[in-house]
């Protein structure tokens, strides 16, 4: 792998991802082709990007992206206690904190039924589309895909909920190489939210 064109490559999709909110898949095939390349050799991994996205905002973003950060969280918070019976983790940009207002939201469901989280979703009045993504155990999970306004951005946000097999939720919590979680459930992403708010996590929800 050729490391400087790789780093420029990362460069490159880490602006894609801040200013058009893609993700980092889409966003680096997109920046090789713009520097006219394709081989699957030359892309970044995606700690590489991440890692760019970081410097992006460090650099073009430091003023507002924090807040962006906040109600986002804010709002995943609000679903995830709305749809708490299936164990939801938040996953993503918006845990890793490098999420901006133009950002999706994951939320992982762990169910012992994949499709109770779909009659939730009626049961609540909540229009829905349904995708689908490769399952670690092989075959396809259902990703269900909710527009939701966020109050404090006074726009839309998309949610993607991606509806998992319980015994999966063993594993939600795993590290990355770096040591990082993947994920957080309800009560890590409390924490997480206090902890940026300068707040004790102990006591009631956080619903900001």
């Amino acid at each position: 792998m050729n490391e400087s064109l790789s780093a420029d490559i990362a460069a490159t999709a880490a602006r894609l991802v801040v200013e058009e909110g893609m993700e980092y898949g889409p966003a680096k095939r997109k920046a090789a082709r713009t520097l006219g390349r394709s081989r699957p050799s030359d892309l970044p991994s995606n700690d590489a990007v991440e890692d760019a996205v970081r410097e992006y905002i460090s650099v073009f973003c430091a003023d507002t992206q924090p807040a962006e950060l906040a109600a986002l969280r804010g709002l995943a918070l609000r679903w995830m206690e709305r749809l708490a019976e299936f164990r939801p983790h938040l996953s993503g940009a918006a845990w890793r904190g490098t999420a901006t207002r133009l950002s999706a939201l994951h939320i992982d469901l762990y169910c012992d039924d994949p499709k109770a989280a779909e009659i939730a979703l009626v049961n609540q009045g909540v229009d829905y589309d349904v995708g689908s993504l490769p399952s670690p155990r092989g075959g396809q999970i259902d990703v269900l895909s909710v527009a939701s306004f966020c109050p404090v951005l006074r726009e839309q946000v998309t949610l993607f909920l991606a509806v998992r097999d319980l015994d999966d939720v063993r594993g939600a919590l795993k590290p990355d190489a770096t040591g990082r979680t993947l994920r957080g459930d309800l009560g890590a992403l409390r924490r997480r939210m206090a902890e940026d708010a300068g707040e004790p996590a102990a006591g009631g929800t956080i619903t900001g």
